[in-house]
C-alpha cells in the first residue's frame, strides 16, 4: 500500500502558516516502519480539491487529507469529497450526537443553558455533514469528528486535533501493514564522486538484489560533511544485508573516498 498526504488551505500556500503536517506524518509512519509516498498542497479552490480527491479515491492508496472540513464559507473539503465520489451529503448520526455533546459541554463550561435550536448551534451541525457512507474518526481534543471514505481519511487542519486522529486511524485500521522490525537503511558517505558516475552501479545493485531500493542523496554544503553523496540501500533486513556489501565492493572501483557508514531502522 502507498501512503499519501493532502494538505488543504490557502493559508499554507500564502505563507500565513507553515505546514507542520508533512513532517509529523513522516514521523508517524516511520515509527511504524512505513513511509510517505507523496504529498500534495491544495488551496481553497473547490475545483482543485475535487480533482485532487478524485485521484485519491481512484488510486486505492491510503491517503490523509488535512484541513477544510469545518463549516465556514472557505471550507470545501466535505462537499468536494462527496462530489468526487458522486454521492450526496448527509448529517452523520454519530457525528451529530458528538457535536451536540460538545455544545452541551461548552454551555456548561460557560455557565449558560444549551439551546439546541439556536441558529449558531444548528449551524455547527454542518461539521457532521459528510459524504454518504462515511465513517467517523474520533477527535479526542473537542469531540468534533473527522471522517473516512474508504481508505481516504479526513481530519481538521489543527495539528492538536489532526495528529492524534491520524494516529488513531493508523493504529485501528492499518496495524497489519506495520513493519517496524522489517525495514532498514544502510548507507555510506561518499566524497569525491559524481552521481552520474555512480548511476550504473546503483542500477546494477537494484538489478541483482530484488526488493532493495538504492538511494543517492547529494549535498553541497552539509554542516558536517561538506560536499558529499550519501549512497545507500533500503528494504527488508535480509536483502539489504546482501546488497550493502555489494555496494561497498562496487565503490572500490572509483577513486572516491568513503566516510562514515550509517544505519537507520
Amino acid at each position: 500500500m502507498h501512503f499519501g498526504l493532502i494538505i488543504v488551505g490557502d493559508e499554507i500556500l500564502s505563507g500565513k502558516r507553515a505546514d507542520k503536517h508533512l513532517p509529523k506524518f513522516i514521523e508517524l509512519l516511520h515509527a511504524r516502519g512505513l513511509q510517505v509516498d507523496y504529498a500534495e498542497y491544495v488551496g481553497d479552490s473547490p475545483e482543485r480539491i475535487t480533482a485532487t480527491l478524485k485521484r485519491a479515491f481512484e488510486s486505492g492508496d491510503i491517503v490523509f487529507s488535512t484541513g477544510g472540513i469545518g463549516a465556514t464559507p472557505d471550507d470545501h473539503t466535505r462537499q468536494c469529497a462527496a462530489k468526487a465520489l458522486g454521492v450526496g451529503l448527509a448529517l452523520h448520526p454519530q457525528a451529530e450526537a458528538l457535536i451536540r455533546e460538545r455544545m452541551q459541554d461548552t454551555a456548561k463550561e460557560q455557565g449558560t443553558v444549551y439551546e439546541p435550536n439556536r441558529p449558531d448551534n444548528v449551524h455547527r451541525l454542518n461539521m457532521g455533514v459528510f459524504p454518504a457512507g462515511a465513517q467517523i474518526i474520533p477527535n479526542p481534543y473537542n469531540k468534533i469528528p473527522g471522517f473516512s471514505c474508504g481508505t481516504v481519511h479526513f481530519v481538521p487542519g489543527f495539528p492538536v486535533m489532526a495528529w492524534p486522529m491520524m494516529e488513531w486511524v493508523l493504529e485501528t485500521q492499518y496495524r497489519h501493514l506495520f513493519r517496524t522490525a522489517a525495514w532498514i537503511e544502510k548507507s555510506v558517505i561518499v566524497f569525491g564522486a559524481m552521481e552520474a558516475a555512480l548511476t550504473p552501479l546503483m542500477e546494477e545493485i537494484e538489478r541483482l538484489h530484488p526488493g532493495v531500493k538504492v538511494f543517492s542523496l547529494p549535498s553541497v554544503d552539509h554542516p558536517q560533511y561538506g560536499r558529499h553523496i550519501e549512497l545507500g540501500v533500503k528494504g527488508a533486513p535480509g536483502p539489504v544485508d546482501g546488497a550493502y556489501p555489494a555496494l561497498l565492493q562496487g565503490l572500490a572501483q572509483f577513486t572516491a573516498t568513503l566516510g562514515p557508514e550509517l544505519v537507520r531502522n
